[in-house]
Order: structure tokens, then sequence, then C-alpha cells
């Protein structure tokens, strides 16, 4: 049974980007240390404080990176789907995890233990620079945030992540599905559930979004780009 199940791993991990360009036997060695993770919605995959033994890499479903403040709020760090890894950093820096991982719904997720990178980052350097490159991205999309909740007004904030994937396009109309629930989305973009509603409802009452539960449909998304500029 043990021998289909490495296989079923070394299939899963050859169709990561991470591990595009890895040689079979590479992809052999990193499955001996790699275990599945089934997660049902809710579930909690690690919490704050807890020692790091790798990082985690999601194959299908949703997981979100939190932390509780001290007045017992929780502030949504990232929202991460299908192909999405975390837990890197903290797994070569050797501290506790500094935020909890939680599943928003069904999820397999594969741990890639520790060890085994480490060894194939010895022996490898290819995988090296993927992991540097997949990091370096992660802190430029930290710094984009930061200076989004510093510079931007919570309606801009909103409309940037509506049109997040369709910046540089030129499609005229557009319908998007929210990946989670509105208050989880709020608190990434550093916004109460209440001021997410609002801006929401007063975007609505423009016209220039119509919303539907989490699909929201943008008739003209040229008009929504320029509002609040």
């Amino acid at each position: 049974m043990h021998g289909n199940q490495s296989i079923n791993i070394e299939a899963l991990l050859s169709h990561v980007p991470l591990f595009n360009g890895l040689e079979k036997d590479e992809i052999a060695r990193i499955a001996r240390g790699t275990r599945e993770v089934n997660a049902v919605r809710g579930d909690i995959l690690f919490h704050k404080g807890d020692v790091s033994t790798g990082f985690h890499l999601i194959v299908y479903g949703q997981v979100k990176l939190a932390f509780t403040s001290a007045q017992g709020g929780e502030k949504v760090v990232d929202i991460l789907s299908q192909g999405h890894s975390f837990g890197e950093a903290v797994m070569f820096m050797e501290k506790p995890y500094m935020v909890f991982a939680q599943a928003l719904s069904d999820s397999l997720l594969l741990h890639i233990s520790k060890t085994v990178i480490l060894e194939e980052l010895e022996k490898d350097p290819k995988l090296g620079r993927k992991m540097i490159a997949g990091l370096s991205l992660r802190l430029h999309h930290l710094i984009t945030d930061v200076e989004s909740y510093s510079l931007h007004s919570g309606r801009q904030r909103i409309i940037g992540y509506l049109l997040r994937e369709n910046m540089e396009s030129d499609v005229k109309s557009l319908v998007v599905t929210l990946p989670t629930n509105k208050g989880v989305i709020a608190s990434r973009l550093n916004l109460t559930q209440e001021h997410f509603s609002r801006i929401l409802h007063e975007l609505s009452e423009k016209g220039l979004i119509i919303v539907a539960g989490r699909k929201i449909t943008i008739p003209d998304v040229e008009k929504l780009r320029c509002y609040d500029h």
C-alpha cells in the first residue's frame, strides 16, 4: 500500500512549479520526506508558536494564515489556494510559527520535511534559486500590501482587490468570485467587515458592481478602475 502512496506523492510533487525541472530521482528523494495532510474545513494545521519541521504545499483546497490580536480579534495575513506553498521562511529561520494556519475548505496538503529540503539544496542549486525567487516574490507582495494599507483608501484597496487579476488587461466587463467569506477578505485588506460591506454597498449603489453572494459582476472595468482616483 505504501508503494502506491509514494508514487502518488511523486506525481503530485512533479506538478508543483517549485519542483519543475527536477530529475526523477530528486523528486523521489523529496517524496520520501513528504507526507499527505488531509484537512477538513476549520482544521488548524499549526498554531502560532508551534515549531516548524518543514513547509506545506496545497494540492487542493484553501488555507488562511492569520494571527489573533491581544484584543481577541483576528488578522488574516494571507488566503492561499491550490499550488501555493507556505512556511518556508520560518523553516529556514528555525523560529516558531508567527501565525496559525487554518483550512477554509476541505483540503489536501503535502508537508515536506525540512531535512529532505536541506539535503536537496546541498545537491541542487536550481532548487535553491527557485525557493529564493518564491520567497522574494512573497516579500514583494508583503511590501505592496503595506504600501496599500498606508497609502490607499479602503475603497481603493477593495477596487484593487477586485481587479487584481486584470490590472493590465483590457477586458470590458468581469465576473469575480470571492474566494472566501467577506469577513476573511476584509481582514486580509486590513478593513473591518462593516467598512468592507459599506464600500461594496456604495459601489453597487453607483452601479459599478453587482453583488450576488460571493459573485461580483463588474459591468465596466475601466469605470471601476478610474473611480476614486
